[in-house]
């Protein structure tokens, strides 16, 4: 019986090659995926300096350089307000916008929200500033960051600072943190 398994299986091998390799042939090589996301990157139509953010400028609130700025997102409790309108709540991060164009500061800001989200940091102070402009209008940057802080999903609030943060010139600003849910609103 040995014999006729023996023969069967030669039968079967006639015409069949022996592999002089070793290795076997896995097909064509992976691909490189930094290059491909390289390639993608590379091949994707890019409009340069717009940037999508949330933050519109169709309507801006125009404020005069000496108003008191103060927001609150529609829940948030009247004495967190308070305390932040009063400096009881320590910003733990800060930015000055002063002598930037208004698409840098926009720029800027949502990256700076950004990260003090990533962080979970409670409180931040923005540094507007309050000059009044050439042409008699408004102060240009404090109307756009009282208009954007309104529009940023992560602001649960501001209010204009103590003198002795910035005044009229800065806002402290309350936001949003993920992790510890339920002690924000």
């Amino acid at each position: 019986m040995q014999d006729d398994d023996f023969s069967l299986f030669t039968n079967e091998m006639r015409g069949v090659k022996r592999i002089s390799v070793d290795r076997a042939d896995t097909g064509k090589p992976k691909t490189d995926r930094q290059q491909l996301n390289l390639r993608r990157q590379n091949a994707s139509v890019r409009v340069e300096g717009v940037k999508v953010d949330g933050l519109s400028d169709l309507f801006v609130i125009d404020v005069g350089a000496e108003d008191e700025l103060y927001w609150a997102r529609d829940g948030v409790q009247e004495g967190q307000m308070r305390k932040l309108k009063l400096g009881q709540i320590a910003f733990e991060g800060s930015l000055d916008l002063h002598g930037l164009s208004v698409e840098k500061a926009r720029d800027l800001l949502w990256d700076f929200l950004a990260e003090a989200s990533r962080l979970e940091v409670r409180c931040v102070r923005v540094t507007h500033g309050k000059a009044a402009r050439i042409d008699g209008k408004r102060p240009l940057l404090k109307s756009h960051v009282n208009t954007w802080l309104r529009q940023h999903p992560q602001v649960l609030g501001f209010t204009s600072c103590l003198p002795r943060h910035g005044g009229t010139g800065s806002v402290y600003v309350m936001l949003r943190r993920t992790m510890l849910e339920g002690r924000d609103e």
